[in-house]
């Protein structure tokens, strides 16, 4: 039986493969607990400078098991908790990780695989991609953090007709609303996402990781702390090798060549 989720790291890049493409990619209990286990090591793996999220097959991700959700339908309460909560905690690292996350998404992304898509902080689609939210489609409120992200992502309203109304929509309707950066023609899709994530590889991560987490903590932070974070994070960054070589190639009109130090 092949691995659910797997991972190849290469020049600085983790990509991480959802491996279900029989059930398009849809998320059973081992897809959610390796996920758990790839995210935490990647987060913090020091020679990871961007992660990108893809998925194999003719999907990104369906969702959940739905159809191991009616096998254990009685149970069904319980293993929400225990396995959710796994996913949970891998949304979490990735938000939690200094590095870029990118999701390259084709196909369908439908419930927990929408809600994976909003985890991430960038995210290029192919033009024939389908989204729902899905979750009221089976009797369900929305997981995966998407109640959080979304208000943020796409306003108060426009995430109440996601949830209460999953219809699919298309990428260019996604772009719109701001859940995904860029389209791609599908052939292209692979391409033109590693043109962005080696581009992300190649600049300065740490500078990254500061706005990141800037942007991150701004949900929760008044305008006046939010100020004193940016200053901090600056003093930090101009304490970096590569803001002396960002600065350097500018005044010398050159192209900086960034190493993450």
């Amino acid at each position: 039986m092949s691995e659910a989720v797997v991972v190849a790291i290469a020049e600085g890049i983790a990509t991480v493969s959802l491996n279900r493409p029989e059930v398009m990619n849809a998320l059973d209990a081992a897809a959610m607990f390796a996920l758990r286990a790839i995210t935490e090591r990647l987060q913090h793996d020091s020679n990871v400078r961007v992660i990108v999220l893809r998925g194999e097959g003719a999907a990104f991700c369906a969702g959940g098991d739905v159809a191991l959700f009616h096998n254990g339908i009685d149970a069904l309460p319980d293993t929400v908790v225990r396995i959710g909560r796994e996913m949970h905690c891998a949304l979490l690292a990735l938000r939690r990780s200094p590095k870029p996350v990118i999701a390259v998404v084709h196909g369908v992304v439908a419930g927990a695989g929408f809600s994976l898509l909003c985890a991430a902080d960038l995210a290029i689609a192919a033009a024939d991609t389908r989204f729902t939210l899905a979750y009221a489609g089976i009797g369900a409120s929305p997981d995966g953090g998407s109640s959080h992200f979304l208000p943020r992502l796409v306003g108060y309203k426009r995430a109440m007709q996601f949830a209460l109304l999953p219809d699919m929509f298309d990428a260019a309707t996604a772009m719109a609303y701001g859940v995904v950066n860029w389209i791609a023609p599908a052939a292209d899709l692979a391409a033109d996402a590693q043109r962005l994530v080696r581009r992300l590889a190649n600049g300065p991560t740490l500078a990254y990781a500061e706005a990141k987490q800037l942007m991150n903590d701004s949900l929760g932070t008044s305008i006046e702390t939010q100020m004193e974070h940016e200053l901090a994070a600056f003093a930090r960054c101009a304490r970096t090798a590569d803001l002396r070589e960002g600065v350097a190639a500018f005044v010398e009109k050159r192209k900086p060549v960034f190493r993450g130090q």
